[in-house]
């Protein structure tokens, strides 16, 4: 994996409490996003204090008990792997504790975090109202999994998957969202949490911006995070192996604006 600060390797093996992927506002030095993924085994449980923040909680795989603040849910999960459907989720206001259950042999579970006041209604996001949708075409086409995004309601969150198959190019044409100017683009620090279907696989992803003062191409495998605090970040997977990634978004206003790389706007036509 590069040395860049923008890329975070996954472990392949969870930590004694089960973490395999851990992102701050504090270790990635901005204000906004943080970034969790667990692997649990049956039985095992986590807890975390949600005083200041919202979070998403999304089943990657497995079965979980999640609660906070008065409200149960129940067996949440199912699908097998990251590749098997859109997920289970669940979304929480600030100022409760979060505590989550393994109820399958094996649960992976992402916590996606941002700042709230007060948040929205707690509510179990099931997979069966997520509906998948394709963008682009040909060389560019890809599944979207549209999660927590702006059809419902939080403070400050955006979470969304999305499905490459291998030798596509994703979030492309590139573009970017760093600029706080509504309604032309919103200032949106963002999480690429990526997985593969074969786990020997990669892929490649750009960040950079217009006088490329940042210029990044990082190699990213099977676990593997990038940090996109500024610029342009496309995705490419390489052929043969399926990529998969989960979004995290927040900034100061709760939407997704972008401004698609002058170079490349014609094909968008």
């Amino acid at each position: 994996m590069s040395a860049s600060p923008l890329a975070l390797r996954g472990l392949a093996q969870p930590r004694d409490d089960g973490q395999l992927v851990s992102v701050t506002p504090e270790s990635a030095r901005w204000r906004y996003v943080g970034f969790e993924v667990l692997r649990l085994t049956r039985a095992a449980q986590i807890q975390r204090d949600t005083a200041g923040r919202e979070v998403c909680v999304v089943l990657l795989s497995g079965r979980a008990d999640v609660s906070a603040g008065g409200s149960d849910w129940r067996d949440v999960g199912g699908r097998a792997s990251v590749f098997d459907g859109p997920p289970d989720s669940v979304y929480l206001p600030p100022g409760a504790a979060l505590q989550v259950t393994a109820v399958s042999d094996v649960c992976e579970v992402a916590l996606c975090w941002a700042p709230a006041r007060a948040g929205a209604d707690p509510i179990l996001i099931k997979s069966a109202d997520v509906r998948p949708f394709t963008r682009g075409r040909g060389r560019t086409e890809r599944t979207i999994h549209n999660i927590l995004m702006e059809d419902r309601r939080a403070e400050s969150l955006l979470v969304t998957e999305v499905l490459t198959p291998g030798g596509n190019w994703s979030s492309y044409p590139p573009h970017k969202h760093d600029v706080d100017n509504p309604p032309h683009e919103s200032l949106l620090e963002e999480t690429y949490y990526h997985r593969m279907l074969r786990p020997e696989g990669f892929a490649v992803q750009l960040v950079y911006t217009d006088d490329l003062s940042l210029n990044e191409a990082l190699q990213v495998r099977n676990g593997d995070v990038v940090l996109v605090p500024r610029g342009y970040h496309p995705v490419a997977a390489a052929p043969g192996y399926d990529l998969y990634y989960l979004n995290v978004m927040a900034g100061p206003s709760r939407h997704w604006l972008v401004t698609t790389d002058p170079n490349h706007r014609g094909l968008l036509d």
